[in-house]
């Protein structure tokens, strides 16, 4: 008889009522169902709590515990829950005596495809040396249903696997703006491969970084690359790449972030080999954008 791999699952929640109940029945209905699913509920102010309560009465593999969170925040407080959380689902397993190779982190507006897991295990089984991997997410768009773009080597936040090994060699989930784009680079930089699959689809229920509205959702990504140490060049070619997005503002909100970022935040992450990654990636990016166009860097 094989047995499947095992993993377990992280989700924070802020005020996910309506997201919810799909999100629940996909992972209830996965064909392979998750040792641990440890669900945060980050102080939501509407009936996310009720919901918790009745899918952890019901099922004896879903945990809820309850954070100290008060408004949103898509940067460190972010970080800081899914970081708790995940450290405290080890905790558990290790007490419990629960065995698993994998760890998830699955955000509580996205929807999975009811084989999402076994495709993506079957990845890593088939490669040895991926450490972290991830779906792609769709969302819809005047009921249109829209693939969010992205490199195939740059695993996305809130639907991302990690093998245990790597998870653990990385030092566990960074408590950072970007934090999946952290943990992307400290598995790299351990030799770990990283994927995104195309193929393996999550539904998002609303469009990445929206959920507090696009300007914020934008403009926090701009203090998050000024955080990481993204290059000012580069942080221009990104604007001018969102001001030919629709709609074209968020170019301004990714914009006026990085500026905060200079003007109030000042700080930059705390790991030296982060940061010469993102400077060494961008010079990369530069010097083929200049032979393209015949300058000289």
């Amino acid at each position: 008889m094989v047995v499947e791999p095992g993993y377990i699952l992280t989700t924070p929640c802020k005020n996910e009522e309506e997201s919810l109940p799909e999100l629940a029945e996909s992972i209830i209905n996965q064909t392979i169902t998750p040792k641990l699913w440890l669900i945060v509920d980050d102080n939501s102010t509407d009936n996310s709590a009720e919901i918790l309560r009745d899918l952890e009465t019901k099922y004896s593999w879903i945990r809820v515990i309850t954070s100290d969170g008060t408004k949103r925040d898509l940067s460190f407080h972010y970080a800081k829950v899914v970081s708790g959380g995940l450290s405290l689902a080890l905790e558990i397993t290790s007490v419990e005596k629960i065995s698993f190779e994998y760890i998830s982190l699955i955000d509580a507006d996205m929807v999975l495809e009811k084989n999402f897991f076994e495709k993506i295990i079957d990845r890593f089984e088939e490669d040895p040396t991926l450490g972290v991997a991830s779906g792609s997410t769709a969302y819809f768009e005047a009921d249109k249903l829209v693939t969010e773009k992205g490199r195939d080597n740059l695993p996305i936040g809130g639907l991302r696997v990690w093998r245990r090994e790597c998870f653990i060699d990385t030092g566990g989930f960074p408590i950072s703006y970007s934090a999946d784009s952290v943990s992307n680079v400290l598995a790299v930089l351990h030799g770990w491969n990283t994927k995104k699959f195309e193929d393996i689809v999550g539904i998002q229920t609303r469009r990445t970084g929206s959920a507090e509205g696009l300007w914020k959702g934008y403009r926090t990504k701009g203090e998050s690359d000024y955080y990481r140490d993204y290059h000012p060049l580069y942080a221009l070619f990104k604007f001018v790449k969102y001001i030919l997005t629709s709609p074209s503002y968020i170019g301004i909100a990714y914009l006026e972030g990085y500026l905060n970022g200079i003007i109030k935040i000042r700080k930059k992450i705390d790991i030296p080999e982060v940061r010469q990654y993102y400077r060494k990636k961008h010079l990369e990016i530069g010097r083929y954008y200049a032979g393209k166009f015949k300058f000289k860097l």
